[in-house]
């Protein structure tokens, strides 16, 4: 009789486990695999824009890329735990795809962390919700296809968010030492992100219940600070602490990019209309369950947005920390649907308006994701939405049929930073001011670019369809110079819609 007992709990507790794999880890790995398919396919398909030619090219000189490093020196503006990652990769060959590749491997991560945040912080059901709306998100899935610093500090400041959550639980103090090593490691991968401590003071301000002593804070401090102290002190051994210094002047002072609204114009549409709204809605409709969680994921992202609205450098990708917390309000809102059904015992009923609900949302996220990621590239999209047109097909060109060198004359230093990573020549550019206060650093001006052209310092013009949209004094002031100096197309490459994305001007050719 004990021996059957025992067959007969060892065959229920397979029973059982099955279910719970059935339940929780096989519904995660299908959202990972959606998150792996969206992320690496055609992941290739447009070479790199300036940034993710700059980070490459870092990363290459770290791994002593002799090639590369005349032109991407390792410190040049931005800390570099990503490129330093990223360098282990650059051994051999560089690769367009190797580069966004492990890009495209944090963003799953970030997925994947968000599923754990959202069931520690809501259960398995919001958790696996929030992942696949990450997962699906065309704002997630556009900047961890690229070469940026974003996605890596997004999985960080995730995993900030989980380790406070944990702290805030158990009062642990290993999680609040943890709190502020995974913070450090969110500000040595982009130093904006340092904005996000805001969140967190707020949060721990306006939640007494959960309480910090002092010498507990200074240890966390203390961690964090041993963490990212670490790139300004590589600086200061290197000998170019002036670079970072440089830089910092430069943010600080360089006049807007776009208007105050630009956030509000192209971030909501990005994270998607129906996400936004489930998290809102969640707010309002469980507002009576509301509890210190929501506090924190509500302050986390109150503070960059605001920061970075007000900040007058703006890019696309900078609220990208916002995302998982949209995901999680959202699958939390999602999970809580159909209750008093599955309470009045009518699980199935309670069970499909979930499932309805989710796959409305998700439908909404998807679509326009997959058109996003299929679209033909174009010269006029926003920076940080993706690679430039015909940049790496220049650069082939330039590479293969240009002297040795010979110097290129560009329009801005987008497409020259891409033409020196593919085509291993010197670019500079028209638009690079002379006033180092008004300009990045890393650039050099051409004070006089007639003189230049005129002595023969330029052999080659380049216009670019990306870089003429964006300034059209800089772009008629190289035109002036091609009929001037009696310049012709050498080489030409892409559409803009209206024309040649790229075209490569000889001058003197005739």
């Amino acid at each position: 009789m004990t021996s059957d007992i025992a067959v007969l709990d060892e065959t229920t507790t397979t029973s059982d486990r099955s279910r719970r794999v059935a339940y929780t880890v096989l519904p995660v790995l299908a959202v990972l695999a959606l998150a792996v398919v969206l992320r690496f396919w055609q992941l290739d398909k447009i070479g790199f824009n300036s940034d993710e030619a700059v980070y490459t090219g870092t990363a290459a000189s770290i791994a002593g890329n002799t090639t590369l490093s005349p032109y991407f020196p390792i410190f040049r503006a931005h800390p570099v735990l990503f490129q330093m990652v990223l360098s282990l990769f650059m051994q051999g060959h560089v690769s367009d795809w190797t580069a966004r590749a492990l890009a495209a491997g944090v963003g799953v991560l970030t997925v994947a962390l968000t599923y754990f945040l959202g069931r520690r912080m809501y259960g398995h059901s919001a958790g696996l919700i929030s992942a696949l709306i990450l997962a699906v998100m065309s704002y997630h899935v556009i900047v961890s296809r690229q070469v940026l610093l974003d996605g890596l500090m997004t999985l960080f400041a995730t995993g900030v968010l989980y380790c406070v959550v944990r702290y805030s639980e158990t009062l642990a103090l290993r999680w609040l030492l943890a709190t502020g090593a995974v913070m450090g490691a969110t500000i040595l991968s982009k130093e904006t992100s340092v904005a996000l401590l805001g969140g967190l003071f707020i949060h721990f301000a306006l939640t007494p219940a959960i309480r910090i002593r002092f010498r507990q804070l200074l240890l966390a401090v203390a961690v964090m600070a041993g963490v990212a102290v670490a790139f300004p002190l590589a600086l200061s051994i290197s000998g170019h602490s002036t670079s970072g210094q440089n830089y910092l002047l430069w943010q600080l002072f360089r006049r807007a990019n776009h208007p105050y609204a630009f956030y509000l114009q192209v971030v909501p549409g990005a994270i998607g209309f129906l996400a936004l709204a489930a998290a809102i809605a969640g707010l309002f409709w469980l507002r009576r369950e509301r509890t210190w969680r929501e506090r924190l994921l509500i302050c986390w992202a109150i503070v960059p947005i605001v920061f970075f609205t007000l900040w007058p450098v703006k890019g696309y990708q900078y609220l990208l920390p916002v995302a998982p917390v949209v995901a999680i309000l959202a699958g939390r809102f999602i999970a809580s649907l159909g209750g008093s059904q599955i309470a009045a015992g009518n699980r199935a009923r309670g069970m499909a308006i979930r499932i309805a609900v989710t796959v409305v949302v998700v439908g909404s996220l998807l679509v326009p994701t997959w058109l996003t990621i299929n679209a033909q590239p174009t010269g006029q999209a926003l920076a940080g939405t993706g690679g430039v047109a015909g940049g790496r097909e220049a650069g082939v060109w330039l590479r293969d049929n240009v002297p040795a060198g010979a110097e290129l004359l560009a329009i801005g230093p987008s497409m020259a930073n891409i033409l020196e990573f593919y085509g291993q020549h010197k670019v500079e550019a028209l638009s690079v001011s002379p006033n180092p206060l008004s300009r990045n650093p890393s650039y050099t001006p051409v004070p006089n670019p007639d003189l230049a052209v005129r002595s023969g310092q330029f052999q080659y013009l380049v216009w670019d369809s990306y870089t003429a949209a964006r300034t059209s004094f800089f772009s008629d002031s190289l035109k002036k110079l091609i009929i001037k100096y009696d310049a012709v197309p050498v080489y030409s490459t892409g559409s803009s819609g209206t024309g040649p994305s790229v075209i490569i001007y000889r001058v003197g050719a005739r």
